[in-house]
């Protein structure tokens, strides 16, 4: 059966009492991020960087800078030029198994930058400490109901769900499973951000009457006109369908590698070699589990710069959502996330 014509077009709907509605519901995101819509970017290696960020902040949305593997130098330079771009809010995403963790959270400090993103897995011992000292707000992702309890038992001061529709990294739940199984419990004592998929703003409404105080995108944010993304790299997504992102294969259960999702392409069998590449290694002895896994983490780095910077959406790393198939045109952030508003806003008022 045909999904045509099953969505409506979104209403145009302008201070409505469906708008209302959803700044009650965004209010405790809103006000834990200090930004007018609870919508964050995700943080996207080589896309969500100054120009982006700077963008979605001064959109009344809440900018994210990916770290990724840059160096505490790289991030120093990076937060300078968001800020000699806009004066609202962001954040900025560190991952946990970046080897100067700490250095990069002492940046973070320098800078005094509001609110830290921890993504990557348990943060190693004392950085929630060193983060929180600073007197950032810190936020972590909880791709499972315990690990959920762990981190508020950590003292984190809000978390984010990220099902496996997402692009770039992913885990084996889908995004409605991990909301129906983490926000009855947890919503009501910690503010929790919903991502993953998520590509209208009916899904927004539908996540915030479950208990979820906002969202996270990055894939619809791709072809902004203000992403620095090649122009190769926004066609891939613009002609692509939810059915063309894929998650990455493991090929030695040995190596923990966490998959990634990106659009099918050379990219994918390139991976598959490099797998058995450093597998070989840890066989030898050559090389330590912490060592090939971040040999990992830098062969992907490298695959997407290809792609996002140098246009090569063949041997390099296209990461995209499952929601992809809703990136139609290149468009202004700023009209972006009002679409995303009205049609949430027009979701809600339709429930009356």
């Amino acid at each position: 059966m045909s999904g045509e014509g099953l969505i409506a077009e979104p209403r145009a709907v302008h201070a409505s009492m469906g708008h209302e509605r959803l700044k009650e519901l965004m209010h405790r995101g809103t006000e834990f991020l200090g930004c007018d819509v609870a919508i964050m970017c995700g943080a996207m290696s080589w896309v969500s960087e100054r120009n982006l960020v700077s963008a979605i902040s001064n959109a009344g949305g809440f900018g994210v800078i990916a770290c990724g593997a840059m160096t505490p130098e790289l991030l120093d330079t990076e937060i300078t030029e968001t800020r000699a771009r806009t004066d609202r809010p962001f954040g900025v995403n560190l991952i946990t198994m970046h080897p100067q963790l700490s250095e990069l959270i002492d940046t973070c400090a320098k800078h005094r930058v509001g609110h830290v993103v921890l993504a990557g897995g348990l943060p190693p011992s004392g950085a929630i400490d060193r983060i929180k000292a600073s007197s950032a707000k810190l936020m972590a992702f909880a791709p499972a109901l315990a690990l959920a309890k762990k981190l508020m038992r950590s003292k984190v001061d809000a978390l984010v769900i990220e099902g496996m529709e997402a692009g770039g990294h992913i885990g084996p739940v889908s995004t409605s499973v991990l909301a129906q199984e983490i926000l009855p419990v947890v919503a009501k004592d910690i503010p929790v951000f919903i991502a993953g998929g998520i590509g209208r703003g009916e899904a927004i409404a539908a996540y915030l009457e479950m208990g979820a105080v906002g969202v996270q995108l990055g894939t619809r944010f791709v072809c902004a006109t203000e992403s620095i993304a090649h122009a190769n790299f926004k066609k891939a997504f613009i002609r692509a369908s939810a059915r063309d992102a894929i998650p990455s294969v493991q090929i030695d259960p040995r190596l923990p590698v966490i998959p990634v999702r990106a659009l099918k392409n050379r990219e994918m069998e390139n991976f598959a070699a490099k797998q058995r590449e450093v597998a070989q290694k840890l066989d030898e002895g050559a090389i330590e589990m912490a060592e090939a896994q971040l040999q990992i983490e830098h062969y992907w780095a490298g695959a997407l710069r290809r792609a996002v910077i140098d246009g090569d959406v063949e041997s390099g790393s296209v990461m995209a959502g499952q929601s992809v198939g809703m990136v139609t045109r290149e468009e202004p952030v700023a009209a972006i996330i009002r679409e995303l508003i009205d049609e949430a806003a027009a979701a809600l008022e339709s429930r009356g």
